[in-house]
């Protein structure tokens, strides 16, 4: 009995990941046992980061290639099953490892958005994407947009869209790896972001998609690995239970409990005061930049010159340079520290240090002490706003739906988001316990702690960067209160073993998740672009004849190019991680979805239609983030409040995109000439065989 090779191919995989698993948790267990007979954190950090950098490197060395239907779409036989693992460790990014949990525990039940808005764009992929394009085959998103509206225009703005969706995301990515790299070797944060840099490297520019899948596939096993333990780890220690998603109700009625005793503290109501003033002060500042920081370098400078005169302690001289040396250099700089710093201090000034309650449902935090606002509309329209672009984000963003492409058949491609759905809630499910786990450590456990017994994990990410975590005693009790603990997102569930105290292999163990997180999204986010630059733009628009070794080159280097400049604007720390990522999904579905759905269900759009919609969505998603965002309102040199349409945040600009794109597109196809009918039977041809496969199953 012959055995076909799609088995042969299953069941090598099956023994091979498998090996890998239990060869993992071994791994961790024998680290864990030599930090019981001395290990030093920094020799496990390092350990770890190795090992599994070297583990991703062997990979994308035995499966290097130059084939070019091996290097961008994998040779079209990955299984079903593990297309879905891949797919998950794929979307599973920095922002879903480091920024889902850290947002819920912010932002309480306002963080579910990002929960119900990145798994409810699956069924939209599952429903009205995957089998279509893979149906239609080919290597990228540009390459159906060049097929159904016809011509090299949509193709080159398919380019465009996708470099700056694709671009923004794969900077959230690059800096995720920076700090985790960071913590791992105790380097500086830059030297982090180019070191992490040469792991994603590796798999995507030696094996392209056939390297960068089973590598995903082996990242997948460690980051749930790395996710799963110290949760389970903490709600045994809190609640006994081994499920932390059963469990966790009763601590999260616990901290509520504990947020409403800590907003009536008058330690904490001192805090607000302090942070209200301060917050008056830079108001002061920014009615004047130009005079005010004139007088701040007049006052550092009369202050260092003072110390000199009695010869002060060296320790007070350096401080007293280093707040001179700190002050910014001119007048725009000042302008937007003095802003994000008003932002910061107004959001510090409200109760529980700028968190609403946990558990109710659409409510901010405000400044009246002993209170939490009642429902508010604007938190519900963000919410549900945020909600929309992150459903439509998934379902349009290009290296997700390029991964349709690898498998074997349109019925496979329907499996693959089915797999990848279900290993993804295994993370979703998951977050919202952590999140409350967390938060109960910090609240009954860190607040209320002495300053000088501080555990040591606060001193050790605040050097890695104070914007991340820093804890001050504003009202000099000498006792932590919640007010004076800044922490930002994307460290919580990096810290979440160190706060709740357990061995430091466990620490050690969720950074190399966040690490394999990061980097799986990293390499099809590159190798995205990549392909879009070779194949889309030098091969399909400007050299057709280009052959097969000159086309994979070229997409190595420009893979490089693009990963080298991405390391360094990520190196700037333009924005936390989870707004560039809600970033990058507003852009990809104000350019994309609509084209690709009424491409697909609407044989009457043309390419006029299709061309002005996605131009005017994606002008008015960025008109919106870079008018209301604070870090691109500052670079652009925007003074003033911003003006929010509607009072949406600038996270889920796509609201106003989407809708305008799509309307666009179907007024401008109605008032131009109807696409050939050639391109219209296409249309019908593409449904037709995806339709009747999917009604097989």
């Amino acid at each position: 009995m012959s055995t076909s090779p799609e088995s042969s191919l299953r069941r090598f995989l099956d023994r091979a990941y498998l090996r890998f698993a239990l060869g993992f948790v071994a791994f961790v267990l024998l680290l864990g046992w030599l930090e019981r007979l001395g290990w030093s954190r920094t020799a496990i950090g390092l350990t770890f980061l190795l090992a599994t950098l070297a583990v991703y490197a062997t990979i994308g060395i035995i499966t290097r290639t130059i084939d070019p239907i091996e290097y961008y779409v994998a040779g079209r036989r990955v299984p079903a099953f593990y297309n879905g693992m891949a797919l998950a460790a794929d979307w599973l990014s920095a922002a879903s490892f480091l920024g889902l949990a850290g947002t819920l525990y912010l932002q309480g039940f306002n963080g579910l958005a990002f929960v119900l808005g990145w798994t409810g764009g699956f069924v939209l992929v599952a429903l009205f994407l995957a089998p279509y394009l893979r149906q239609f085959g080919q290597f990228t998103i540009p390459d159906f947009l060049a097929e159904r509206y016809g011509g090299a225009l949509p193709r080159v703005f398919g380019v465009v869209a996708l470099l700056l969706c694709s671009f923004v995301y794969v900077v959230a990515q690059i800096y995720g790896v920076g700090l985790i790299t960071s913590r791992l070797t105790g380097l500086a944060f830059e030297v982090g972001v180019f070191l992490g840099l040469g792991g994603i490297l590796v798999c995507s520019f030696l094996g392209g998609m056939r390297a960068i899948t089973w590598t995903q596939v082996a990242q997948y096993i460690v980051l749930m690995v790395a996710f799963v333990t110290p949760v389970v780890w903490l709600s045994v220690k809190q609640t006994g239970w081994l499920l932390p998603q059963l469990s966790y109700g009763a601590q999260l009625q616990k901290v509520t409990e504990r947020e409403r005793a800590l907003a009536a503290t008058p330690e904490e109501v001192h805090v607000q005061r302090i942070w209200s003033h301060q917050a008056q002060v830079l108001r002061e500042r920014l009615r004047d930049p130009a005079a005010a920081l004139e007088r701040e370098r007049a006052r550092a400078e009369e202050h260092l010159e003072a110390l000199r005169r009695i010869d002060a302690d060296p320790a007070d001289l350096a401080q007293a340079e280093r707040a001179l040396s700190r002050l910014p250099r001119d007048v725009a700089s000042a302008r937007a520290l003095w802003m994000q710093q008003l932002e910061h201090a107004q959001a510090m000034a409200a109760t529980l240090g700028g968190m609403p309650s946990h558990a109710e449902p659409y409510t901010t935090a405000i400044a009246a002490a002993g209170a939490q606002a009642p429902p508010d509309e604007r938190a519900r329209r963000n919410f549900l706003a945020l909600v929309f672009c992150l459903v439509v984000g998934t379902a349009a963003l290009p290296h997700l739906l390029v991964r349709f492409y690898t498998v074997p058949s349109v019925r496979q491609a329907r499996l693959s988001v089915a797999w990848g759905a279900g290993f993804i809630a295994l993370l979703y499910l998951t977050a919202p316990a952590l999140a409350v786990l967390v938060k109960y450590e910090v609240l009954a456990g860190l607040v209320g702690t002495r300053f000088d017994a501080l555990p040591s994990w606060v001193s050790a990410w605040s050097r890695v960067d104070p914007g991340l975590l820093s804890v001050r005693d504003l009202n000099r009790d000498g006792v932590v209160q919640l007010g004076e603990i800044s922490i930002g997102p994307d460290i919580i569930v990096l810290a979440a073993a160190e706060i709740a105290g357990l061995p430091y292999v466990v620490a050690a163990l969720v950074a190399a998740g966040g690490l394999a997180a990061a980097l799986s999204t990293a390499d099809g986010l590159l190798l995205a672009i990549t392909s879009a630059l070779s194949h889309d733009l030098y091969y399909k628009t400007l050299d057709p004849h280009a052959d097969t070794a000159r086309r994979v080159t070229l997409s190595k280097v420009l893979l490089l190019v693009v990963a080298l400049l991405a390391a360094y604007i990520a190196a700037q720390k333009p924005a936390d991680i989870l707004f560039l990522v809600s970033a990058a999904f507003s852009l990809a579905a104000a350019a994309f979805f609509p084209a690709l759905v009424l491409g697909i269900f609407w044989s009457r759009i043309n390419a006029a239609g299709a061309l002005c919609g996605m131009a005017a969505g994606l002008g008015v998603t960025l008109y919106y983030m870079a008018t209301t965002q604070p870090w691109l309102r500052a670079v652009l040199g925007l003074a003033g409040e911003p003006r929010l349409w509607w009072d949406i945040q600038p996270i889920a600009a796509g609201v106003f995109g989407v809708p305008v794109g799509a309307a666009v597109m179907v007024l401008v196809s109605l008032m131009t000439p109807a696409p050939p009918p050639a391109q219209r039977a296409w249309v019908r041809r593409l449904r037709s065989p995806a339709t009747a496969a999917a009604e097989k199953l």
